[in-house]
């Protein structure tokens, strides 16, 4: 009879002070709009040092989100757009991590934005695991495309008033940072 050693997990942190995560809505057909979300916690767990089938989860404080254009700002606080009193938190749950080559990997998961969960498959770049002041960092950039409209993201108020006019593709980009 054959044993099998159960897998040994190591929990990589997320450092907030050194990842964030870009979403670019397109406007006006000729233009994007880009905001930060700095503000998350999350963590990495990786099986016996091993990138494939590591887990990622992370989430997202959408009170933080700052676009550097006022009337942006203002509109999304008044939750015309993410309704951040109901819905505070962009969360994600990977369900499957696969490794392609060295620094290409698929990253499928559960994202949730205001309390819809949808699957979603972003491409995880792994920039690298390097050990800086004594401490192991894995280092990541995570993109993809998701319809804001399949997370209830509708609304466009400004295309009534011959502002902005929201393309239906959002994309996402983040660039993530985990320490042990």
């Amino acid at each position: 009879m054959n044993a099998t050693l159960p897998l040994t997990a190591t929990k990589w942190a997320i450092d907030p002070n050194q990842s964030d995560v870009q979403i670019k809505a397109r406007h006006s057909i000729i233009a994007y709009i880009a905001g930060s979300l700095n503000k998350f916690k999350g963590h990495l767990d990786i099986h016996d040092d091993e990138i494939e089938d590591a887990s990622v989860e992370f989430q997202l404080d959408v009170k933080s989100k700052d676009t550097n254009i006022d009337h942006v700002d203002t509109h999304l606080m008044l939750n015309d757009y993410l309704d951040i009193d109901s819905f505070p938190f962009i969360n994600f749950k990977s369900t499957s991590f696969q490794k392609i080559s060295k620094n290409i990997n698929f990253l499928k998961g559960n994202l949730t934005v205001k309390n819809i969960t949808k699957v979603v498959e972003l491409d995880a770049a792994l920039i690298g695991i390097t050990t800086y002041e004594g401490r192991r960092k894995a280092l990541f950039e995570i993109t993809g495309q998701i319809n804001r409209k399949d997370f209830g993201l509708t609304t466009n108020s400004y295309n009534h008033t011959a502002g902005i006019a929201l393309g239906q593709e959002i994309e996402l980009i983040a660039n993530l940072e985990f320490t042990i």
